[in-house]
């Protein structure tokens, strides 16, 4: 019986044994690709499709790359030094062309004596940015961030910095309205918001310009918006647009979701019109039929007409991701909100609203990806985007007639540069915002 019990003993180990290595199939590189590339029958099959379509494209294309040339002053030059270097048959790629005409890729016809200017604005826009991008730079730097805008249109555009110090007044004169009647009545601060700088900007800062003008000049040099072209008009008009349009797609689904017949019928006739109109047409509208509704002698800047036109298009697609949003969340958040005594505004903006533009990242970053490469139809309006406008400029000149893909590549490289690091820059923002743990 003794002997049975002693056999029947279970072992108990008083040390700890050595953490072994994970199987070479479950750990590093094979693990990525068995699980990624090789994790069923279809996804090996397209696996070695794509593998098949990529080496098939990278080495009829590679020639191309490796015989570029980079120092040349014309096509033809550049052909001759690809004959010289890799024989007659040899094909390679003409990037001298990017080298020569950079500038008017990159500023368009901006004057070159002045283009500190483009290069200071595009610096301060990403000090401006910061605060609103990322939580871990202060907070004060959100006063230069609401400064900038009018400081960059004065840096690119130029002549007197009065007038745009008369609109940041108005703003201000707006703000303090609101902030004082707000306790009292919340719609009355909010129509005297709006009516008060309307009365200054369109009786008080004509004069007080003129004064301010003549007492203390602070001009620098005008530039005209024909000078503007490239990426530093595709920039300007994206940014602007993202700026603007973001606030009034938030207005407009709201708006859509409102109980007043009034407002909710405007909403949903704008949104559905401007969804329903192309781009193209719009623009055409901001180019040509504007000035038809202005009074004779209006001087309205084509560059501002097509940003507005710009801005409204987005807006209305943008009041449709935020509407997707509203629309996802539980009504319990309304009901919990109407159980705090929040009043609707506070409600929209201390539970409502940051809950769906949480939700709403993705389309928005959409729109704002798809805006962005919609600034290249400007062409269509006589401005000179960087995928046509200029491309055809640079292609016109007798030394680099003939030339098709470098261009084409080099402004589509950087337009991917742009558009990626929005997409990134969102995928990190869902990430941070992320609060549940499934």
């Amino acid at each position: 019986m003794s002997g049975t019990h002693a056999h029947s003993a279970a072992f108990v180990r008083g040390e700890m044994l050595p953490q072994k290595p994970a199987p070479a199939s479950e750990a590093g590189a094979l693990k990525w690709l068995r699980e990624n590339l090789f994790s069923g029958p279809i996804n090996t099959l397209m696996t070695l499709i794509g593998l098949y379509i990529v080496l098939h494209f990278g080495i009829e294309a590679a020639p191309w790359f490796l015989h570029s040339v980079w120092n040349a002053g014309s096509l033809s030059e550049c052909r001759q030094i690809i004959t010289e270097t890799w024989g007659p048959d040899a094909t390679g790629a003409c990037w001298a062309v990017v080298k020569e005409r950079w500038s008017q890729f990159i500023f368009g016809f901006y004057p070159w004596e002045l283009i500190w200017r483009p290069v200071l604005t595009f610096a301060l826009l990403f000090v401006a940015l910061a605060p609103v991008l990322f939580s871990f730079v202060p907070r004060k730097l959100l006063a230069f961030s609401v400064v900038y805008p009018l400081l960059a249109i004065w840096l690119l555009w130029g002549g007197s910095p009065w007038v745009e110090i008369m609109i940041a007044l108005g703003f201000v004169i707006g703000a303090v309205a609101y902030r004082v009647m707000e306790p009292r009545n919340t719609l009355v601060a909010a129509l005297l918001a709006v009516i008060l700088p309307l009365i200054f900007w369109g009786y008080i800062s004509g004069p007080l310009d003129e004064l301010f003008e003549q007492t203390i000049p602070l001009a620098i040099t005008k530039v005209p918006s024909d000078a503007f072209g490239g990426f530093l008009l595709s920039v300007t008009l994206g940014v602007g647009g993202i700026a603007l349009s973001l606030p009034l797609g938030i207005m407009l689904a709201l708006g859509r979701q409102s109980d007043m017949l009034l407002v909710k019928a405007l909403s949903v006739g704008f949104i559905e019109f401007i969804r329903g109109v192309p781009l193209v047409t719009l623009l055409f509208v901001a180019s040509l039929l504007l000035n038809y509704f202005l009074p004779p002698g209006t001087n309205f800047d084509i560059i501002l007409r097509v940003e507005i036109l710009v801005t409204l298009f987005a807006s209305a697609y943008i009041a449709e991701v935020i509407r997707g949003g509203l629309a996802a969340l539980p009504r319990g958040q309304y009901e919990a909100a109407d159980a705090l005594g929040l009043e609707y505004w506070k409600a929209q903006r201390l539970i409502i609203l940051p809950q769906a533009l949480k939700i709403s990242i993705p389309g928005i970053v959409s729109t704002f990806i798809g805006m962005f490469k919609d600034t290249t139809l400007v062409v269509f309006v006589g401005l000179f985007d960087p995928l046509k406008g200029i491309t055809d400029i640079v292609r016109a000149d007798f030394n680099w007639k003939g030339i098709y893909w470098e261009p084409y590549i080099f402004t589509g490289t950087i337009f991917f540069i742009f558009c990626f690091s929005m997409s990134r820059y969102s995928m990190y923002l869902e990430r941070k915002l992320k609060r549940d743990h499934r």
